[in-house]
């Protein structure tokens, strides 16, 4: 396809719904001859037991103002969060492409044009070739315009279905990496260097496993589920978790505790015992909705009650003194 002529595509961004993962937006940004930008937003239906759809839908992404070339992947607008965000002007040298998104892995997405011919325009080998397989590396076209409106094409490289615990392009690392699984230590022993998981096995990793290491911080839980940091951070964007929430969950285990301190000390005052249980059970409550969406916010309530907890203590080390 040639890219000088007609509409070029200079940004494309995928938002996934953060409570109905079938509901897909996508904003398409073209360049026109005359140099002027066009943005249309689209929405779609990914069904799991049949085609995929597009929808008639009015704009909401638009309409939050926020310009398209400052959206990136784990972006979060509402109960949108940006899953894919492609730019010509700024390309990395390498990105990731998830599985929804390429073609050759998910033939469903044909069923919908005006998303898939987009993709399809990000994942080509160059000139005319289409994405017909699970390729390792692919080149990329990309037009860019001169001060004289002339469109010349941009070849950068793109990586798909690579290892997420290798670095990517890794022909000769994966050697190297090989060649370097036992190694000699200073005594002449064989050390054995611990195997990271495969991409596979990563894909494998729901959100039922993630809940497991909710409580520890991150670097526990990436060595507890054998995969990089990086890559569970990655994992985390897939199932809408903008940020770990260790330490929610962690603020609700303290207050817990210090909620039942309380009521031991409060054992004779049945009126005061009530209420503390009862903020007991909200708590406990909102810790089981924040590990099983935890995306979720501490409730406002229960933030000024940590703030009238934090003063507390504040008080109590002052008299101290």
């Amino acid at each position: 396809m040639d890219l000088s002529q007609g509409p070029c595509l200079t940004t494309l961004v995928v938002f996934e719904n953060t409570i109905n993962k079938e509901l897909i937006r996508s904003l398409h940004v073209y360049r026109l001859e005359n140099g002027e930008e066009n943005e249309v937003e689209r929405e779609f239906v990914f069904r799991k037991d049949g085609p995929y759809v597009e929808t008639a839908a009015a704009p909401l992404l638009l309409l939050q103002g926020v310009p398209a070339h400052e959206l990136f992947e784990g972006r979060v607008i509402g109960l949108w969060l940006c899953s894919f965000a492609f730019h010509a002007h700024r390309l990395p040298r390498f990105f990731f492409i998830p599985s929804l998104l390429s073609i050759s892995r998910n033939p469903k997405l044909k069923s919908i044009p005006t998303l898939a011919n987009d993709l399809q325009l990000i994942f080509q080998r160059g000139c005319g070739t289409e994405d017909r397989g699970p390729s390792r590396e692919l080149s990329k076209e990309t037009c860019t315009r001169d001060g004289d409106n002339h469109y010349h094409l941009k070849r950068s490289l793109l990586v798909l279905d690579q290892d997420l615990n290798c670095l990517p392009n890794s022909g000769a690392n994966s050697e190297l990496l090989k060649s370097r699984q036992t190694e000699q230590n200073a005594t002449g022993v064989a050390v054995k260097k611990k195997k990271r998981a495969d991409s596979k096995d990563v894909a494998r990793i729901a959100l039922e496993d993630l809940a497991k290491y909710f409580d520890l911080p991150i670097v526990e839980a990436s060595r507890n589920l054998n995969v990089g940091l990086t890559v569970l951070k990655r994992k985390c964007r897939e199932f809408g978790i903008p940020r770990w929430p260790h330490r929610k969950i962690k603020s609700l285990d303290g207050l817990i505790r210090d909620l039942q301190e309380e009521a031991e000390q409060r054992q004779q005052d049945e009126a005061a015992a009530y209420a503390v249980a009862k903020r007991r059970m909200m708590l406990e409550t909102e810790k089981e909705s924040i590990e099983k969406e935890p995306f979720i916010e501490l409730k406002s309530e229960t933030k000024r009650f940590r703030q009238d907890i934090f003063k507390r203590r504040h008080k109590a080390r002052a008299l101290k003194h």
